[in-house]
């Protein structure tokens, strides 16, 4: 089964919306000209019902097949926000607002799921029901989260949800996924060490937080090296280290750190939590100071499930031929969310040899457009064949 014909057909189509949603991209919440756009879209398709402001700013697109014997729902899940990113791809399409672009191929991700849409309108061969998603703020406002809050999956009776995300370096419209935990939990640390300043001439008169903050940003990473078990994955960063003082001659009153972990378990994310605790803890005690450590839970672990997952692979391999088993990605997606409440499967489609996702040179690559649209076309209608 290859791709499908009609996508080869619509694909200069669907390149002109995903380009025009590349040209105006729109941050976490605030993708209303988008949101607009994608029901406007799905109006003219026909689609049987179109609610937005689900998760704020969430659009939900219902399409009926020519029968419904076994009352079964598909969700088809985009994520529609761009980034705070300044392009430099020097696009004739480039984004026109300064500081905001398309670095992570969403807007190709709508497109797809637009142009997927607009196929399952017209044929409708299949029995049962699809709920197509646009889902705003994946990246890092918890957009699915916020969807999933406001009754979507209850709502239409959704019993099962996929999503799908482009993948620099891997072949243009060449598929991966793998099951179990699949993309890692995104949690956040801000901590801050305060002691004595004073001068740095005198430092036996002062408690020095710079060298408590040292000391901890070296400490936390035996997390990784000493307290996890070597199978398991953890990564913790610290990325941002900002002293009260910018003095040459001033030991700093205050250290303020912040920084990510990436877990793929809950087990490892309890630990990384209660370690970063008690090693800040232990340090500040140690030199005399005090520490106020605020940890910040965010997206969980994205865990495919096993059945959706080997149907989705199936899927890919009837149209490119090829699944390969994907690798694990210490990268966040709040398509978890969706997945904690109904089971599903999450894909990778090729980007090809582009720049990475979250660069200012990336861009989505619209020859991938054909096999994405085939893919959830394919999710629905072998999921639910015409009666």
């Amino acid at each position: 089964m290859p791709v499908k014909n009609r996508f080869a057909e619509l694909q200069s189509e669907i390149t002109e919306w995903r380009r025009d949603i590349h040209e105006n991209p729109e941050i976490l919440f605030e993708t209303h000209r988008t949101s607009a756009l994608v029901a406007e879209k799905l109006k003219e398709f026909g689609c049987d019902e179109i609610v937005t402001g689900i998760g704020r700013t969430g659009v939900v697109g219902v399409i009926k097949g020519k029968s419904d014997s076994a009352g079964k729902v598909i969700g088809l899940r985009a994520d529609m926000d761009a980034l705070p990113i300044h392009e430099a791809t020097g696009l004739d399409y480039a984004s026109k607002t300064d500081g905001a672009m398309h670095a992570c191929g969403h807007d190709g991700h709508t497109a797809m799921l637009l142009g997927a849409a607009k196929y399952l309108s017209e044929t409708r061969n299949f029995d049962g029901t699809v709920v197509v998603i646009f889902q705003p703020a994946e990246e890092g406002g918890g957009g699915g989260r916020e969807m999933c809050e406001d009754g979507m999956m209850d709502r239409w009776n959704i019993q099962e949800v996929y999503g799908m995300h482009n993948w620099p370096g891997k072949p243009v419209g060449a598929f991966a996924i793998r099951s179990g935990p699949f993309f890692a939990a995104t949690d956040q640390f801000d901590i801050s060490f305060e002691g004595l300043g004073g001068h740095a001439a005198m430092p036996h008169n002062t408690v020095d937080t710079t060298v408590m903050a040292a000391q901890a940003v070296l400490a936390l990473q035996t997390i990784s090296s000493r307290n996890a078990d070597p199978v398991d994955q953890v990564v913790v960063s610290v990325t941002s280290f900002e002293t009260s003082s910018k003095a040459f001659n001033v030991i700093p009153q205050k250290v303020q750190m912040k920084g990510t972990v990436r877990t793929m378990s809950k087990e490892m994310r309890d630990l990384a939590e209660k370690r970063i605790n008690e090693i800040c803890s232990g340090i500040a005690a140690t030199f005399g100071g005090t520490v106020d450590v605020n940890y910040i839970r965010g997206y969980p672990t994205m865990v495919n499930h096993d059945e959706q997952t080997e149907f989705a692979a199936d899927v890919a391999r009837k149209i490119s031929g090829d699944c390969e088993h994907a690798g694990l990605v210490m990268g966040g997606e709040d398509f978890a969310f969706m997945l904690e409440e109904r089971p599903g499967a999450y894909i990778l489609v090729g980007n090809g040899d582009t720049a990475a996702v979250h660069h200012p040179e990336y861009n989505f690559n619209d020859e991938a457009i054909p096999a994405g649209c085939s893919w959830w076309a394919e999710i629905v209608e072998q999921r639910m064949p015409a009666a």
